[in-house]
């Protein structure tokens, strides 16, 4: 069709430029969908009954003192997210904006070593060390000697530092309970996450608002977590999920004896 079967609006020369301009501008937004950024996309991750199995092995094996059956469950949780290699484009990271099982997070907050094999060295060692302190927290809150009472923890390749606040109060269940006779969680789903010390002070891990996605998934009605977290807890927490924030093994304890008893327990 040649020019002059057109209307003079649509020949102008104006007119021909800013369809032009348009027609660049659709075409960098139809690009910069699919051009890799430096973003990883994160999800709920897995869970484990730190008082139960982990893949068919034991969470925690206690030797040097008599261990007790415990009811309810101690649940770790971890977030899942896309190899350090992979980037995420775009249109993939708009998507995860608006879903609440997902979210965005530059690369580098989550692999600062920027190498997949760095990376899983580094979370490995952060779970070794985590392990060794709720060891420590745990024995030492009960006032039993680490010499004596020996404790191996396995959670297959689950790496980083955030599951030590439920070992050591897994610890602290299979050998005392709730010091009577009865079960530390009142026989409930209780699930958290939390770095820890040798001395019992529980630290801020981060992507907690996955981390209580997953729980609610896995059946928790309760969620420990550390008490500087209490503000990104309260983003998209799921219905029926309580968040108790806690600073010390010690405030974890009292605050699962206060649920069992029907006592005050903090909030978020």
């Amino acid at each position: 069709m040649s020019d002059s079967r057109l209307p003079k609006a649509l020949t102008a020369p104006r007119t021909r430029a800013l369809a032009l301009c348009g027609a660049l501008v659709t075409a960098l937004f139809g690009v910069a969908a699919f051009v890799p950024l430096p973003y990883t996309l994160t999800w709920p991750g897995v869970t484990a009954d730190t008082l139960g199995s982990y893949q068919d092995r034991p969470v925690l094996t206690i030797t040097g003192a008599p261990v007790r059956a415990t009811d309810g469950q101690l649940r770790m949780v971890t977030i899942s997210a896309t190899s350090p290699g992979e980037r995420t484009t775009f249109w993939r990271s708009l998507q995860a904006w608006f879903d609440r099982d997902e979210a965005v997070r530059p690369t580098d907050t989550v692999y600062p070593q920027g190498n997949p094999a760095k990376a899983e060295e580094v979370t490995a060692r952060q779970m070794a060390e985590s392990q060794n302190s709720a060891a420590m927290a745990g024995l030492s809150y009960l006032h039993l000697s680490p010499d004596q009472v020996k404790v191996k923890v396995d959670l297959g390749d689950i790496g980083g530092p955030s599951a030590g606040q439920m070992l050591a109060l897994g610890i602290v269940d299979k050998l005392s309970g709730d010091g009577k006779g009865g079960d530390l969680t009142g026989g409930l789903k209780i699930a958290g996450t939390g770095t820890i010390d040798d001395q019992g002070t529980i630290g801020a891990v981060g992507g907690v608002p996955l981390k209580t996605q997953a729980a609610a998934r896995d059946g928790a009605t309760v969620f420990l977590l550390p008490k500087d977290e209490c503000t990104d807890a309260k983003v998209n927490t799921p219905e029926g999920l309580r968040l108790v924030p806690v600073g010390t093994l010690g405030e974890a304890v009292s605050a699962l004896e206060a649920l069992r008893n029907g006592g005050g327990v903090p909030s978020c």
